[in-house]
């Protein structure tokens, strides 16, 4: 047993040891390349993956250009993935450029709605790593009585709504003044 399965196995979570190592291909690579071997023990399986970088190793330590680079580059698909599929950003197909840039627009403004909701309103709570999806389905597409007057709004909500508290904290921080 390798000392990662060993690790993962006595603590039950995830085990990785990075490696740096210098590699070419017989055709297809002009010069060496540097590869960032990470080599993860789950519960059950392993799950290794490779980067190959032409980064300067000592500016950029194995596990910092994994974790710093590669992972923020996977998030940030993430939140693309994220903006077509659940914001409808890949409704670009008009025939007029002008029509899909106001269409992508349109995608995008709920985006920038639902990060701050998440970066300011839902901080500290069960949803502050939600999806758009989830916080969609969460805190907005809910049943609730509203009652509109001259001065305010008032929302009432099912007692039994499950993220009331969270709801409720992101309304007061978000509240102006």
């Amino acid at each position: 047993m390798s000392e990662a399965q060993n690790e993962c196995t006595q603590t039950g979570k995830p085990a990785r040891r990075f490696r740096d190592f210098t590699y070419r291909t017989r055709d297809s690579w002009s010069r060496a390349r540097r590869v960032v071997g990470k080599a993860e023990q789950l519960p059950g399986k392993a799950n290794p993956r490779f980067i190959v970088t032409s980064l300067d190793a000592q500016r950029w330590p194995d596990r910092a250009r994994y974790k710093e680079l590669y992972c923020a580059r996977g998030e940030m698909e993430n939140r693309i993935k994220e903006c077509q599929l659940h914001l409808f950003a890949d409704r670009t197909s008009t025939a007029t450029m002008r029509a899909n840039q106001m269409r992508l627009w349109f995608a995008s403004f709920p985006y920038v709605m639902l990060e701050a909701l998440r970066r300011i309103g839902l901080a500290g709570t069960e949803l502050t790593d939600a999806t758009c999806e989830s916080l969609r389905l969460k805190l907005l597409k809910i049943g609730a009585r509203v009652k509109i007057s001259v001065h305010r709004i008032h929302i009432s909500m099912a007692s039994s709504h499950p993220f009331q508290t969270a709801w409720r904290l992101a309304q007061a921080r978000l509240a102006p003044g």
